[in-house]
Formats: C-alpha cells, sequence, structure tokens
C-alpha cells in the first residue's frame, strides 16, 4: 500500500505523540499485553508516528486493531503520551485513506 501523508495529517499525528515527547525509555512496552513478536509494540508505533513513516503504520495495521486499548502504556509513561489516543487516530486515519471509511 502506497499512502502520502500530506503536512497536515503529519503534524495531527506530532500532536499525538506529544510532538515527539515519546522518550524511548520503553516503559509502554514493557507493560504492554500483546504478545511481543511480530506485533509494532506502542514505542515502535510511535516512533514510526514521529518519523513520519505511516506507509510502514498502514501495511503492518494489525498491531493497531491489535491494541486492547487498555491504557496500561498510558499509565506507565514517564513523558505522558496518550498512546490509546494515538491508537485511535490511526485507526480512524487507516479507516479514511485505505478502507475510505468516513464518518457519517
Amino acid at each position: 500500500m502506497n499512502v502520502r501523508v500530506d503536512i497536515e495529517q503529519r503534524e495531527e499525528l506530532l500532536a499525538f505523540t506529544a510532538n515527539g515527547g515519546c522518550i524511548n525509555c520503553g516503559t509502554c512496552t514493557a507493560v504492554c499485553p500483546l504478545p511481543r513478536e511480530d506485533v509494532l509494540l506502542p514505542r515502535q508505533i510511535l516512533r514510526l508516528m514521529h518519523l513520519g513513516r505511516t506507509a510502514e503504520l498502514v501495511e503492518r495495521s494489525e498491531a493497531i486493531y491489535s491494541c486492547l486499548l487498555c491504557r496500561l502504556c498510558e499509565e506507565t509513561c514517564p513523558a505522558g503520551v496518550n498512546i490509546p489516543a494515538c491508537v485511535r487516530f490511526l485507526r480512524g486515519y487507516i479507516n479514511r485513506t485505505v478502507y475510505h471509511i468516513e464518518k457519517e
């Protein structure tokens, strides 16, 4: 899948990562209940968002839809990044750009 990200969308993505506030400490990954293999973990998702590598996120969207939204990552994040909000935003972004599902 080849998906372009315009500047406005990238700014919106970055806003959800506290404008790069993630310090890559791994605390979110340590508490994530998802299996460690073949899944993008919270820190990896944030890193890809920050780098604007949206196409890679779209290609590996199973991780975005596998997230349980349990908020363990958010509760333990020392930088205060709202990771569940990032995941919800990405789900909507993928729905709009890949599956062309629009909100009514």
